[in-house]
């Protein structure tokens, strides 16, 4: 088997030559695997029924559920989430919500168990720009396009939790939202 990392699809890493094709199955996990319990899986070309077989059954032995996805840019979770937090960004930029209300909007009003400025911050913000990049890239549609204010934000370092400072100053306990220059 062979592990793949978001967002470069397994066509991209997987060796191939015309004199041998080689039986694959690509595991992913998500940013935090300590978060959900789920893999995802992607068949590739040529591959045998008991090798995927064998795959989710290694996959459920981990504890984890399985989610088989095309093999493509961002899988399933990153082709929704991705353009989600990218319209949060757009959506504090033109001035829908501040990034308090915008975060408990959605955890409120969506039920989600936190806000996409959190969540941003969370996985960090040049891992997102990079995804966004990549999968922006590859399909060429504009809600994969990253903002200016994230691409501002990387690149004066503020990357989220990991850096201290993101969305929110992570240097406070609790984190209180960052200034921003909008």
């Amino acid at each position: 088997m062979v592990a793949v990392d978001v967002p470069l699809t397994v066509i991209d890493v997987l060796p191939i030559t015309l004199r041998k094709v080689v039986e694959t199955v690509a595991v992913n996990e998500t940013v935090d695997v300590t978060v959900p319990p789920l893999l995802f899986t992607t068949a590739v070309m040529l591959l045998s029924d008991a090798t995927f077989d064998l795959a989710m059954t290694l996959v459920r032995r981990l504890g984890k559920q399985p989610v088989v996805a095309r093999d493509s840019s961002g899988f399933v979770v990153n082709r929704l989430l991705i353009p989600y937090m990218l319209d949060a960004i757009r959506a504090l930029e033109n001035g829908v919500g501040t990034i308090t209300d915008i975060d408990a909007g959605m955890q409120l009003g969506a039920g989600h168990p936190m806000g996409p400025f959190t969540l941003l911050d969370f996985v960090g913000l040049d891992t997102v720009e990079r995804v966004a990049e990549v999968m922006f890239d590859e399909y060429r549609e504009q809600r994969f396009a990253p903002p200016p204010l994230l691409r501002r934000l990387v690149r004066a370092g503020h990357l989220g939790r990991k850096a201290g400072r993101g969305f929110y100053d992570h240097t406070l306990d609790p984190p209180v939202p960052s200034p921003l220059a909008l």
